[in-house]
């Protein structure tokens, strides 16, 4: 089977008829274009641009010119839900020295953004997005000043392999306990500026994330999915219990990492790398009942296992395989999951390697109750207008869709400012200055 990114149905429908559980497909995707409800506020359709981080904010934390550039252009585009990119709560939790972080000294800065977004939206297509502020600390892939500085929750062999990260740099829980206090304080602050609601950040094995798999860690944050959870419980308990109006408290939420027991979240204990998702069925029914009504599904990581977390046609591996099974893995293991907790609203991920097939294969997942909106996470890069072509074109167009070529992430991987290098110009400079260095 070939890695190419779809830029036809037909090659789509002849490989997916080949691999295990195939997708469904829609000839029609008018059900992307219906609003969707979601506390007491109305996502104009059912799109969503992913949480992409530029790494091209201030070094106060605020963002800059690129970051104004990257949310013009989504604002312009369409898509009834803005996720918008990991926002550090803490200095220490920052993956890299531009990243965004918010605080009371910046807060006028995250205000002023997300206005623009919301006028420009308003003028470009009529409507105003929804925007959720992620709100992370990046634990192992701290970075505040350039070099790692990482806290852990607890060392993990398969990771750090031969070189171990000093055990000093596992973070206590009495740390873990102020983390939480600015998990929550930083949600506050988001409604304070404008967001309609805050992301606690929960994936990709960035702090709260790894602490899922924490089964060997000693204390009120390892051992059980009680202690396990409880950073993400009890910072979703405080931002919930903290906000003035309808702000939406949610998550982005890794249900399967990848890795082998003890190591993995939502994965069998034999050893093997099987899902399991006997344990996030537990915890999606916990944050049900906090009253959590949105939740952003994914899987694992981008650092470590790339493949799982955004299949892809290109990357710096040889995946075993193929793409289309990781995407079938990362809707399927979603659609179960929204059975396991119907009323709350899912968001998907993991499309943007079905290239022109995306929008029929979510389009047929969600008429048939598999989730509730679908998110693009790369596309947004090299297709910020995706959503208005989906809607006012028909469908996405084949010269303008991402090709998973992973040259993005090379771009970050580098130090410097994400972007797409094929379809977007600006970064093509960039990535050809930073490969003549």
């Amino acid at each position: 089977m070939n890695r190419r990114v779809y830029i036809n149905a037909n090659d789509f429908k002849e490989q997916n008829n080949a691999i295990p559980t195939p997708l469904p497909f829609s000839d029609s995707t008018e059900i992307l274009a219906e609003s969707v409800e979601i506390e007491n506020k109305t996502v104009p359709n059912r799109l969503c641009c992913q949480a992409m981080e530029g790494c091209d904010g201030a070094y106060d934390g605020s963002p800059d010119e690129l970051t104004y550039r990257r949310y013009r252009r989504l604002a312009e585009g369409g898509a009834g839900l803005i996720w918008f990119e990991a926002t550090a709560c803490r200095e220490d939790g920052r993956a890299n020295p531009r990243q965004l972080w918010i605080n009371e000294k910046n807060a006028d800065a995250f205000k002023r953004i997300v206005e623009e977004i919301k006028e420009r939206a308003l003028k470009a297509n009529g409507y105003e997005p929804l925007i959720i502020m992620q709100n992370t600390h990046s634990g192992r892939y701290s970075k505040p000043h350039g070099t790692p500085e990482p806290l852990i929750a607890y060392n993990n062999p398969l990771f750090e392999k031969d070189t171990p990260i000093d055990e000093g740099r596992i973070v206590t829980d009495d740390e873990l306990d102020r983390i939480g206090e600015a998990l929550v304080a930083a949600s506050v602050l988001a409604e304070k500026v404008g967001f309609d609601g805050v992301d606690i950040k929960c994936c990709h094995r960035y702090l709260n994330s790894e602490l899922l798999s924490a089964y060997e860690r000693k204390g009120r944050y390892g051992g059980s999915l009680e202690n396990r959870t409880r950073l993400l419980r009890e910072s979703i308990r405080g931002a919930i219990d903290s906000r003035r109006g309808d702000f939406i408290v949610s998550s982005r939420l890794n249900v399967y990492d990848g890795f082998p027991y003890p190591y993995g979240f939502g994965v069998a204990t034999d050893g093997s790398l099987d899902p399991d998702l006997t344990e996030p069925k537990l915890l999606l029914s916990e944050l049900e009942r906090l009253g959590v009504k949105l939740l952003n599904i994914t899987m694992g990581n981008p650092y470590v296992n790339p493949h799982v977390n955004r299949p892809f046609a290109k990357g710096g591996y040889d995946p075993e395989e193929h793409p289309l099974v990781g995407v079938s893995r990362m809707l399927h293991g979603t659609a179960e999951l929204k059975k396991a907790a119907p009323s709350i609203k899912i968001i998907s991920s993991g499309l943007s390697y079905l290239g022109v097939a995306a929008p029929n294969v979510t389009a047929a997942f969600i008429a048939d109750g598999g989730f509730d909106l679908c998110g693009f996470g790369r596309t947004v890069f090299a297709y910020p207008d995706f959503a208005k072509d989906i809607l006012k074109e028909g469908g996405l167009k084949k010269d303008k869709i991402c090709l998973c070529c992973s040259k993005c992430t090379e771009i970050m991987r580098s130090g410097s400012t994400p972007g797409c290098v094929i379809r977007d110009p600006l970064y093509g400079q960039i990535y050809k200055e930073m490969r003549s260095k």
